[in-house]
């Protein structure tokens, strides 16, 4: 048994990614004031960076040090004790203890899981799927992911700096590469990939790309939009083996992907792009409830041991049943979002700190509110939140009547597949539920605006289309009203972004630096840069004047 110091709280934080290097930085003062110790385990041999903009690395569009969100070191020296290229083989529950790679045991009173998530392999004749629900941890860090099953040569997944830096060779030797699946980041990478002088071919299951989160309008625009941008999408395909050649050195290396109507797509690299899953098996084999994540209440503790929590790709937010309730697992699953797993290390650093000091705790950690998805291309603007899954044309309780028209859903669209635009709008009684904008940035920045604000919409909804025509003026909208959010992955505003520049920070990277604004998924960098653009056109007014702004 191990002893334990009343006076320090030991917390032990399983992953090392964006959101667990979130919630160191929200620990320092409370590590800094000897009130508790805290150890990270990271199995990655590199400190964390953000995994959102791996994509932009695959393709050379960011250089490594770009992907950085933390200090590190200024951890350490606070007194964090930061253990990376080492992995958690078991959760010890009745001792409060993790069992290390290297053979170690680490006591903790609070342990916080933020394992994250790892890139789905889907089944296809010539590569192996490895089943992990009940997988034995590998006491080899390296392959926490493989699990001594590597893909083939010349097929990848994009999860981490060594996948992304297989991609790039790829992409700076000009060969063609296959990308299976068609959702955010697939469709992000090809995108890239094609303006980068690739060869790139989507290759999707069903009608449309992006079909979680946009409907047909908006899928069909977007798949059009790729296609002028030289990406080959190719719908309707079920992809069901690899077909392979052998290289030099007696290896076999990925030729062609095979799908269910005989289509043959030949290329150099398999980019597998087909969702991730939420690395649950350590929890699992100790005990502890999973689903599609780790479940966890309101306050992301785990449904069976008060000492556990779980933050971001790895934590499924759920009720915990009621004794002698249904034991039907609960609907939904992690938001797989970069904003949401940084809200929630954030609640629950300042609960540990509040419990630890003995404040005042806060209310429990709300459910995430709709997130709003958009997709970084060049060109090509996508956004879309809430629901966006109503027709025009369908039935609606009050089409009869009797019934309560202040609960139909009015459904709004507008469509220029020539031009690649397209707006959906979905409204109760008049407030914004959920829309689509493609090729429509100001408009969506409106839009947006509204949703947060769960303002009513014109009665005319055509005048909302005039802020991407070529009159608009910046007045007329609210896209720079101070509490408008500019940046959803970590809450900032236009009012916190003018604050920065104001105090001399009028770039997108210092705005970064100053706010955070930006860090995330990078969807934003383009509307930092228009409220940049917009101070700085507003003179002496601002304090920025003429200078120069930069991304």
């Amino acid at each position: 048994m191990f002893e334990s110091d009343n006076a320090i709280e030991r917390i032990v934080l399983v992953g090392y990614g964006p959101v667990g290097a979130r919630f160191v930085e929200e620990m320092l003062p409370l590590v800094r004031s000897g009130r508790a110790a805290l150890t990270v385990v990271g199995a990655e041999a590199a400190d964390a960076y953000n995994r959102v903009l791996i994509a932009e690395y695959a393709v050379g569009h960011a250089d490594r040090e770009s992907l950085e969100v933390t200090d590190a070191n200024a951890a350490r020296d606070a007194g964090v004790h930061i253990r990376t290229g080492v992995s958690v083989t078991a959760i010890n529950r009745n001792r409060h203890s993790v069992s290390l790679s290297d053979g170690t045991q680490l006591p903790y009173d609070r342990l916080v899981l933020a394992t994250g998530a790892r890139a789905n392999v889907p089944t296809l004749d010539g590569v192996k799927r490895v089943r992990r629900d009940m997988l034995m941890p590998t006491a080899d860090a390296s392959t926490l992911d493989s699990a001594h099953a590597p893909l083939p040569r010349g097929v990848t997944v994009l999860r981490d700096v060594a996948d992304a830096e297989r991609v790039l060779a790829a992409v700076q030797a000009g060969a063609r590469i296959v990308v299976l699946g068609a959702g955010v980041l697939g469709m992000e990478i090809a995108l890239a990939a094609a303006r980068a002088g690739s060869q790139t071919c989507v290759v999707y299951h069903g009608e449309i790309p992006m079909a979680r989160n946009l409907d047909r309008g908006g899928g069909t625009v977007l798949a059009r939009s790729a296609r002028r941008a030289g990406v080959t999408m190719v719908n309707h395909s079920r992809a069901e083996s690899v077909l392979f050649h052998v290289d030099d050195d007696g290896v076999e290396r990925f030729d062609a992907l095979i799908c269910a109507d005989g289509k043959q797509i030949h290329g150099d690299l398999l980019l597998l792009s087909c969702g991730v899953g939420a690395r649950t098996e350590l929890a699992g084999l100790a005990g502890l409830p999973v689903s599609t994540g780790i479940l966890v209440d309101g306050s992301l503790q785990s449904w069976a041991d008060p000492a556990v929590y779980a933050i971001g790709d790895c934590a499924h937010l759920a009720p915990k049943p009621a004794v002698g309730a249904s034991k039907k697992l609960p609907s939904g699953g992690p938001s797989g979002l970069i904003g949401p797993g940084w809200r929630q290390a954030d609640w629950l650093a300042a609960r540990f700190a509040a419990e630890i000091t003995d404040a005042a705790v806060g209310a429990a950690l709300a459910a995430s509110a709709s997130a709003v998805v958009m997709l970084k291309a060049e060109g090509i603007d996508v956004v879309s939140v809430g629901n966006t899954a109503a027709d025009p044309w369908d039935e609606q309780p009050g089409d009869h009547v009797g019934g309560c028209a202040s609960a139909r859903l009015s459904v709004s669209h507008w469509a220029d597949p020539e031009h690649g635009r397209y707006v959906k709008m979905v409204t109760r009684g008049g407030i914004l539920e959920g829309f689509v904008c493609v090729g429509m940035p100001r408009t969506a920045a409106e839009l947006t605006l509204l949703f947060e604000r769960g303002s009513e919409l014109p009665a005319d909804r055509s005048v909302l289309l005039r802020y991407d025509g070529p009159d608009y003026e910046p007045a007329e909208g609210n896209a720079f009203a101070a509490d408008a959010t500019v940046c959803w992955c970590n809450g900032v505003t236009v009012g916190a972004i003018t604050k920065a520049a104001v105090a001399g920070e009028p770039t997108v990277s210092c705005v970064g630096a100053a706010t955070r604004a930006g860090t995330g998924c990078g969807g934003c960098k383009g509307r930092i840069t228009e409220v940049l653009e917009h101070l700085a056109q507003a003179g002496g007014s601002t304090g920025i004047g003429s200078q120069e702004i930069t991304v």
